[in-house]
């Protein structure tokens, strides 16, 4: 049969993703921050797009297009004009008048110093020990030792490199190098430049005031043993009474594992929620966050270009797309913050006891039941509550923390996050010098009609970040 081109013809039905339809789904996953980056972005890339000012009027509109958000419309048309009477202005007393919020006499007591609102720079613990290395009488050939070890001591206080290659890479004695880290090694904090954890508590036990050289000698000759806590066995290899190591004991256990710590140059990042969650009276109202975000609006220089009759015919064609991407942009936000608010609102539907009563009473709930609820797809859901935060009576949480798998509980289900709080309650309330087991968990959690397995409660508890009971015993 010989080969031939033909033309057919079929209809197919296919999802067609359009620059547009990405970034629509694109702006629905960001979160706050994301969003209003993104939102910066596009100023800057798009000239059709301006930032419209608060005090522009809302016009009349039907409530089912209202939004927390300006609608489509208020956000495009531009403000009128307005006369500022100057002249009316008390300029004599303005300080007194205006400036009530900012004058000093008029400040709540209570309120934060304005100084608590800059921000904090924390000395990094290789400027910390270069500072002291400076100060200190080591010079010439020592200072350089110094200063290639302390370039290699990392975040938590410990030398990273072998004393051989420091030798080697400063064409130096092994035995100067050593001296020279005994030196360093008295810096501060306590315990820093040790190559190992034996070595930075030895260090720090060799410096409490007052001494206790039964804290020292533990260490020394038997640190094995104090990992693993076994105190008896500490007593009879050492010949010391039990009161003498529970007492060497407690000051180790005071000692600081990493030194380096409190120098942690890592930036704490604050959660900004997408949502607010306020109750009045009996029910609870959904607020979304807009602070920050910018309303948009179409520049009306460009809109009076594209009617102009003496336009250039490219640069009408510019004009009208730059036109599309800030409408759709307009669009697609409008859109992602309507379709927040009706998550927001189911999901306090679905867990309505939670709110009213607490952690205790979560539901288990799927992605699909608030999908269903809000007549959206399951994937839609999930891109809506990645990532983004709602702050609620009860604190602030993830939206993912409302969905829940179910376990038993009588005749009904609980969800898993109430679980983990049944199990941190009986964790914290237990003895600390014979800990509840995971078994006795199980048993107790039996008596509320929660049955769960030990292997669940075991994941559950390694979810939550607490050790086994074998290393939460105290042994005073």
């Amino acid at each position: 049969m010989a080969l031939q081109i033909r033309q057919t013809l079929r209809q197919i039905q296919q999802l067609v993703m359009t620059p547009q339809l990405q970034q629509a789904i694109k702006l629905l996953q960001y979160n706050h921050q994301e969003i209003a980056d993104v939102l910066e972005q596009e100023l800057k890339e798009n000239p059709l797009l301006e930032v419209a000012r608060e005090d522009e009027p809302l016009t009349d509109q039907q409530p089912d297009e209202r939004n927390d958000l300006a609608s489509l419309e208020d956000l495009v048309r531009e403000p009128e004009p307005k006369n500022l009477e100057i002249l009316d202005v008390d300029w004599q007393n303005y300080v007194e008048t205006y400036g009530g919020d900012n004058s000093r006499i008029n400040r709540d007591p209570n309120a934060p110093s304005p100084i608590d609102n800059l921000s904090k720079s924390t000395e990094s613990l290789f400027h910390y020990l270069l500072a002291q290395l400076q100060l200190s009488h080591i010079e010439d050939q020592d200072r350089r030792i110094a200063l290639e070890l302390i370039g290699n001591v990392d975040e938590n206080g410990y030398l990273d490199i072998e004393m051989e290659e420091v030798a080697k890479t400063l064409d130096v004695k092994l035995n100067q190098v050593k001296r020279v880290l005994k030196l360093v090694q008295e810096f501060d904090p306590p315990g820093v430049a040790a190559r190992d954890l034996k070595e930075c508590l030895l260090i720090q036990a060799g410096r409490l005031d007052p001494e206790n050289p039964g804290a020292v000698r533990i260490i020394k000759e038997a640190f094995d043993l104090v990992q693993e806590g076994k105190l008896d066995k500490i007593a009879r290899k050492l010949k010391m009474s039990h009161d003498e190591v529970q007492a060497a004991f407690k000051v180790i256990s005071k000692l600081e594992p990493k030194p380096g710590r409190p120098y942690d140059e890592s930036e704490v990042r604050y959660v900004v929620p997408d949502i607010y969650v306020i109750r009045v009276g009996n029910d609870y109202s959904v607020i979304l966050n807009d602070d920050g975000l910018p309303r948009l609006k179409i520049s009306p220089f460009y809109q009076q270009q594209l009617h102009n009759s003496a336009s250039h015919s490219v640069a009408k064609d510019y004009i009208q797309d730059k036109m599309r991407g800030a409408m759709w942009l307009i669009k697609s936000i409008h859109q992602r913050q309507r379709t927040i608010y009706k998550v927001a609102k189911s999901i306090i539907k679905f867990q309505r006891e939670f709110f009213d009563k607490g952690i205790d009473f979560l539901k288990p709930l799927v992605l699909k039941d608030v999908a269903y609820d809000v007549d959206m797809h399951e994937s839609t859901i999930s891109r809506v509550t990645s990532n983004k935060y709602m702050h609620t009576p009860r604190g602030i949480f993830e939206l993912k923390f409302f969905f829940n798998s179910g376990l038993p509980h009588g005749v009904d289900s609980i969800a898993s996050e109430s679980v983990k709080n049944h199990i941190s309650k009986i964790i914290k309330g237990e003895n600390p010098q014979r800990p509840t087991s995971d078994k006795e968990i199980v048993d107790l959690l039996a008596r509320h009609k929660i049955r769960i397995a030990r292997r669940t409660v075991a994941k559950y508890r390694e979810l939550m970040g607490i050790p086994p009971s074998s290393q939460r015993r105290k042994k005073f």
